[in-house]
């Protein structure tokens, strides 16, 4: 079957510099892709070339096997729905109509009760529906990143009605959350994938992407540096020589998955 995401030797340059060179890829229906490297390796950028909101310098980026420049507006957000690492918002919107955005212009055959139940499961599902009336400025950085979250939920759950293969892109979606949300967004994310949600996101904490990733894609300068399962690619060579840090990964038996445990230097001061 097509890859439902499909990236095929995919750069990107600007003003002379190569942000994303040669990267190929796909997001598979129920697994979970994350994208871990260090800042400045074109995580985001590949993120945006994903999305279509980008056009690459070279190589070609489909859905289904169509190109995504080709793509109608509305087909596309049907099938694709993006959460980026931060959204600003102009106009005083109460947090339930921006979650309400993801439900504009998206399905087919939806009755206004139809609309509102999704919107209300999305809200819960992001544990912002009891915000809904509250301002969008007035909420906290957390508070408006869980916004956005059920934005995106109600924009996938009303797609269906149109595809019923979907990829959700998480750009470090969790980076101004709170351990409780971090986890409850992650999990929401899982459940998805659950679904047959194709799931590519980019993340920063090792331990997290060890914990819900079926594929770990490591990119440094731009390129795909290696990629595989946690186990095989959270290692103590790909840790330090990618991030420049000198941890060491173990294993936690019980669960089978790598973590990283910080410590400070043993060399003091001076």
């Amino acid at each position: 079957m097509t890859a439902l995401l499909a990236a095929q030797r995919v750069s990107y340059r600007i003003g002379g510099k190569v942000l994303v060179d040669d990267v190929t890829l796909e997001a598979e229906a129920g697994r979970i892709a994350v994208v871990v490297g260090p800042n400045g390796a074109g995580k985001s950028t590949l993120v945006r070339l994903l999305s279509g909101e980008l056009r690459p310098s070279a190589g070609r980026v489909s859905y289904g096997g169509v190109a995504v420049e080709t793509m109608k507006p509305w087909r596309l957000a049907c099938c694709r729905a993006v959460l980026p690492q931060a959204s600003r918002l102009a106009f005083p919107f109460t947090a339930g109509e921006v979650a309400r955005l993801g439900l504009d212009g998206i399905g087919r055959g939806l009755t206004s009760r139809d609309r509102a139940g999704i919107l209300a499961d999305a809200l819960d599902r992001a544990d912002v529906a009891h915000l809904a009336y509250r301002t969008y400025q007035s909420l906290s950085g957390g508070e408006q990143q869980r916004t956005q979250f059920a934005r995106v939920l109600a924009q996938l759950m009303a797609g269906r009605t149109v595809a019923d293969r979907q990829v959700l892109l998480l750009d470090e979606p969790i980076a101004s959350l709170d351990l409780k949300h971090q986890l409850s967004l992650l999990e929401a994310a899982a459940s998805l994938a659950d679904e047959g949600v194709a799931i590519l996101a980019v993340l920063h904490d090792l331990n997290l992407a060890s914990a819900f990733a079926d594929e770990i894609v490591v990119m440094a300068a731009g390129r795909v540096v290696t990629r595989g399962t946690p186990a095989d690619v959270i290692v103590d060579d790909v840790v330090q020589g990618v991030f420049g840090v000198g941890l060491t990964v173990g294993a936690v038996p019980a669960a089978g998955r790598p973590f990283l445990l910080p410590q400070r230097s043993a060399v003091g001061p001076g």
